[in-house]
């Protein structure tokens, strides 16, 4: 890949989104869209975001019985997508069944834990241990499910790397340096993401927010 930066498209009104993509597309490999667009915009919105002409990542995050995963898996084949993602937390019974009825094409990658979260979390909902440990075990679940890769932060990518070395990793929660963390937790630079390992470098707000997106995209792009 290129140009491993993914612009995550959180715009409310479908045409200032298009206006983003054309603005930043020359300086990103391409864009996720997440619920908060897909919600918003539906089928109509990722045609729209695909004539673009850039590689479209829908971050659904299908979670739900393995035959439900699937029908959901086989209804999104009308939108090409490049990366489709699911919860690794659903088993491996569902990420087997969501692989199997995905598109030729489409990489499968499983969310391990959002980035939103810390150890503490975890506790709070009843998973003891590091953040390390939880992002390996479900790592493992979701390579023996026959998965392309994972979604984890950048903080865990190296180490998952070094265990699932032919691994396609997704890492979000990403901020140049000098930028403020918002509601995330555990995050690290781009540049710091890819030299862990990262085949994939999500960013939203740094670019999406900046006075001028097309130079905070250029400017990330130029540290990779």
């Amino acid at each position: 890949m290129s140009n491993p930066i993914y612009l995550a498209l959180d715009v409310p009104q479908l045409e200032p989104a298009k206006a983003l993509v054309e603005k930043v597309k020359a300086h990103i490999g391409g864009v996720k869209l997440g619920l908060e667009f897909f919600c918003a915009h539906g089928a109509h919105g990722v045609h729209e975001i695909a004539h673009c002409g850039l590689p479209i990542f829908l971050d659904l995050k299908f979670h739900d019985i393995p035959n439900t995963v699937a029908a959901a898996m086989q209804a999104i084949h009308v939108y090409e997508p490049a990366i489709v993602t699911v919860h690794a937390s659903g088993g491996r019974a569902m990420m087997e069944d969501a692989k199997a009825a995905a598109a030729a094409g489409t990489k499968v990658v499983a969310v391990t834990m959002l980035t939103s979260l810390d150890a503490n979390d975890l506790t709070a909902t009843g998973v003891y241990g590091s953040a390390e440990t939880q992002v390996m075990r479900l790592a493992e679940l979701a390579h023996a499910a026959g998965l392309d890769g994972i979604v984890c932060s950048g903080q865990e990518v190296g180490m998952v790397r070094k265990a699932w070395k032919d691994g396609f990793f997704v890492v979000p929660g990403l901020r140049p340096a000098g930028n403020g963390t918002g509601d995330q937790k555990r995050v690290v630079t781009p540049r710091a993401a890819r030299d862990n390992g990262a085949s994939v470098l999500v960013i939203g707000r740094p670019i999406s927010r900046a006075e001028d997106p097309a130079a905070a995209a250029r400017a990330i792009e130029a540290t990779l």
